[in-house]
Order: C-alpha cells, then sequence, then structure tokens
C-alpha cells in the first residue's frame, strides 16, 4: 500500500517494504543447494533492490528449518552476502516457535520480522542447545532480545529451490 493512502486512512504503520529478490536455482526437488548460492542471490537482490549495503542490516528472520542442510547452507549464504557483518547480525528462527506453516510460513515470519522492528524485539530461536559447528552466527538463543533494529530480512525458501527475501525498514513518521 503507498504510504500516502495509509496515512488517508490513519494506518497504524509498522515498517515498509524496501525491497526484496527472488531466485530459483533448481538444485533438487527438496534438498537446498549446498553453497546457499540461490539463498545467497535472493538477499544480494533484496538489498539492491533496497539499496542497501550489508552493514545496514541489523537482524535476519532465517528461514531456520532446523535441518542440518537448511542450516549449513542460509548459514553459508549468510555470510557470503554479508561479509564480516554477518558476524554482527542479529540471525533467528521464528519456525522454532510456529513450527513450519508451509505455504503461510513466508507471511507469518514477514509479520513477526515487522513486528520486531516495530518494537525493538527480536524473536529468539528457542530450544536452541547444542549449536552446531557449521552454524556459527548469533542465532538469539532462547530469549527474546531488547536491540533497536531499523532494517531487516526475512527469507523464505521453498522445495525445488524457490528463494526469497524481502528487506523491511522500520517506519519513522
Amino acid at each position: 500500500e503507498a504510504l500516502e493512502h495509509a496515512g488517508r486512512r490513519d494506518a497504524r504503520i509498522y515498517a515498509e517494504i524496501i525491497g526484496y529478490g527472488m531466485t530459483a536455482d533448481a538444485h533438487h526437488m527438496t534438498a537446498p543447494d549446498p553453497d546457499g548460492d540461490g539463498a545467497a542471490r535472493a538477499m544480494a537482490a533484496a538489498l539492491r533492490d533496497a539499496r542497501l549495503s550489508p552493514p545496514e542490516v541489523g537482524y535476519i528472520n532465517a528461514h531456520g528449518t532446523s535441518t542440518h542442510y537448511n542450516e549449513k547452507f542460509e548459514t553459508l549464504a549468510i555470510k557470503r552476502v554479508f561479509g564480516e557483518h554477518a558476524r554482527r547480525l542479529a540471525v533467528s528462527s521464528t519456525k522454532s516457535m510456529t513450527g513450519h506453516l508451509l505455504g503461510a510460513a513466508g507471511g507469518i515470519e514477514a509479520i513477526a520480522t515487522v513486528l520486531a522492528l516495530h518494537h525493538g524485539l527480536l524473536p529468539p530461536t528457542i530450544n536452541y542447545e547444542t549449536p552446531d559447528p557449521d552454524c556459527d552466527l548469533d542465532y538469539v538463543p532462547n530469549q527474546a532480545r531488547k536491540q533497536d533494529v531499523e532494517v531487516a530480512l526475512s527469507n523464505a525458501f521453498g522445495f525445488g529451490g524457490t528463494n526469497a527475501a524481502l528487506a523491511f525498514r522500520k517506519y519513522l513518521k
């Protein structure tokens, strides 16, 4: 919805969609690309579309299915796109709380990302007990974190290699 239209109807505005990226890697029917290529290209495209540099992003709501391959390859993709900044990013998976909602997952996770920006409270990755050595980023373990973030990404990846990333900016009047 255009900002002007939302303003005319006195809508409560939480965030703006400032960019998106979508790719299809067609690597395998159910397994993600082992280099994280499609996921990396989707995130990079979202940054380009939003005219953002990696250090401007403060949080990623990861696709995060809690499967070895997804976690490892999404971590590789985040490192590839964000370089050294990846280590300073907060990354969490709301699927740890909701389960995988299949077709609804991307929409629900986008809402969670917008609310995280609006409230300055990053959702945790719950039940995070034994870190995987291949997954060495800041996954906001077990408890929500009070943190003011202005820009965030929300990742959604699907079977067959469909990858999407949305970039959001906290709405400031």
